[in-house]
């Protein structure tokens, strides 16, 4: 069994978009299967996801933390981000990202 990876989150990637109308189910199945799991693997680890329900905001936010800013860097540098990221768009729209200090609340 593995051991629980422990880091002191210092960043926080946060996304927001709407997911297409007829996109729901592959929206899930590549978020759980392949981008979380991705992302995990290069460094970032998902903390929260939310649902925005009121508001012209858009209706999914989901923040990942890392310790490292390199870590950040590689990720943004590497290919494999620039497929994950593309094929994430292909189920949203009103797409947009953010890097932001971690601080231990909420951050829009």
């Amino acid at each position: 069994m593995a051991l629980p990876i422990r880091i002191i989150p210092r960043y926080r990637l946060m996304m927001r978009y709407d997911i297409k109308p007829d996109q729901f189910e592959p929206y899930y199945q590549f978020v759980m299967n392949e981008f979380v799991p991705a992302l995990q693997n290069m460094g970032l680890y998902m903390v929260a996801v939310w649902h925005t329900a009121y508001g012209d905001y858009p209706v999914r936010q989901v923040e990942f933390v890392t310790d490292s800013l390199e870590t950040v860097r590689e990720v943004f540098q590497s290919e494999r981000w620039d497929k994950l990221e593309a094929r994430l768009k292909t189920f949203t729209l009103r797409y947009e990202r953010k890097l932001v200090r971690y601080r231990d609340r909420f951050q829009f």
